[in-house]
């Protein structure tokens, strides 16, 4: 027994020692947080992985060493179970603090998502069959639209071929908020369910038509990070990535004035661009000489 109890030791511990780099590394387990939020959700997974380990190897331990121990060939004989009060009261109070051990912090996060107050910026995303509309109502950037659909074409979707590390996880028109800000969204649908999910950002929350539902991250590392929709929607569910970039402040402006630029040229009169062309060549011709 002692033996066994050794080796159970050694594995344990060698999976101890293995799990943080696997996790770390995203491969069998949660994508690496980029925000508060989805780091506690990671650490309370893990909280809640080994809580659940301990009861099995506890359990099991105590099963096995019972079924080995008390076998016909060593003489047990069965007999009644005597009831021990203390006992009962054991095995009612550490259910009770485990439970409370594992509700608090669940409790927190919990709360902690739900609170979308004072964010720094709020943008409506709207789920469609099957592409999603954004709206940035309210911060930097107001007033910018558009859709954002999967840009991997769709010929190549149906022959199969590899295209990259991101395949089916590119979008035409990617989402774009600077580092370091609370941004909220409000989520809704066109025509059924969807879910926007960001992994990384620890979020995900279903777009239900007719109501709005929100909620919220705040990026914490520049880059780019990639969701989908979570939610069974139609054939081409599985082909409505969301792809958010998160910027520099100072490359966040320099975005915010390129769309705005874009939607004046594009929303401008035909006469006005025409103007603004012929404006510059105007200046730059040689005017006529005029009699004294």
């Amino acid at each position: 027994m002692k033996k066994m109890a050794v080796r159970a030791a050694a594995l344990i511990g060698g999976v101890l020692a293995v799990t943080p780099a696997l996790a770390l590394d995203g491969q069998y387990n949660f994508q690496n947080p980029v925000t508060h939020i989805a780091e506690d959700l990671f650490n309370l997974h893990m909280w809640m992985f080994w809580i659940c380990v301990v009861i099995f190897v506890a359990v099991f331990s105590v099963m096995f060493y019972s079924v080995f121990a008390h076998r016909k060939s060593k003489g047990a004989v069965a007999s009644t179970f005597h009831e021990s009060t203390t006992v009962e009261i054991l095995w009612t109070i550490i259910p009770v603090l485990i439970l409370v051990g594992m509700a608090w912090p669940a409790t927190k996060t919990v709360l902690a998502m739900k609170d979308t107050s004072n964010p720094d910026m709020t943008i409506k995303a709207t789920g469609y069959q099957w592409k999603w509309g954004y709206d940035y109502m309210q911060g930097e950037g107001q007033g910018i639209s558009f859709f954002s659909t999967l840009s991997t074409p769709r010929a190549q979707v149906d022959q199969g071929e590899y295209k990259g590390e991101n395949y089916l996880l590119e979008v035409d028109n990617e989402v774009v908020v600077p580092v370091g800000k609370k941004v909220r969204i409000l989520l809704t649908a066109q025509d059924v369910i969807h879910a926007w999910w960001v992994p990384a950002f620890g979020v995900k929350q279903d777009a239900i038509p007719g109501f709005i539902r929100d909620a919220w991250f705040k990026a914490e590392k520049e880059g780019v990070f990639r969701g989908n929709c979570a939610e069974l929607c139609g054939k081409d569910h599985g082909f409505m990535p969301i792809v958010v970039r998160v910027v520099s402040p100072q490359a966040y402006t320099e975005w915010v004035a390129a769309r705005a630029a874009e939607a004046a040229a594009k929303n401008a009169p035909p006469a006005a661009a025409s103007a603004a062309v012929a404006a510059p060549a105007a200046a730059s011709e040689p005017k006529p000489a005029t009699a004294s």
